[in-house]
């Protein structure tokens, strides 16, 4: 095969395509530690940017499987690598939301990457870690 300039062009272009579609192939496996009960369900929403953190709706990515006691494995996947946060909750009544009294204090176990210790509202740059290579594991306490 002849080798042209416009071949040599989709060689090079390919080649790229490829290197980026490996880039984005980090996994990350969150241990939940702790988890009560098996009612409900266990949701985790990982965010890359301060603004968005706990703001489920705005998550790069939510996962979420049926709670069982004990500890758990959620994963996300087809990550570029950078930096995040988790937050992570049992859902024990499946309404897909963390539960709050007096809109501030969490009814339901809940957990955020690096267990940080808060006093109010959680930052992203205490929970924040960098995800690098193929896989990456953090865990999560849950606090009930």
């Amino acid at each position: 095969m002849k080798i042209t300039p416009a071949s040599h062009g989709l060689l090079i272009a390919c080649l790229f395509a490829a290197g980026h579609a490996l880039a984005d192939d980090s996994r990350l496996v969150v241990n939940l530690l702790g988890v009560s009960d098996a009612a409900g369900n266990l949701r985790a929403s990982l965010y890359r940017e301060p603004e968005t953190f706990r703001k489920e709706d705005k998550a790069v990515q939510v996962v979420s499987l049926p709670a069982a006691k004990g500890d758990a494995k959620l994963i996300f996947t087809g990550l570029p690598p950078g930096r995040y946060a988790v937050m992570a909750y049992h859902d024990e009544n499946a309404d897909q939301k963390l539960n709050l009294r007096f809109g501030m204090f969490p009814t339901e176990g809940y957990g955020l990457s690096n267990n940080p210790k808060v006093m109010g509202p959680p930052k992203f740059a205490d929970s924040a870690f960098d995800l690098a290579g193929p896989e990456t594991a953090i865990n999560i306490k849950l606090a009930y």
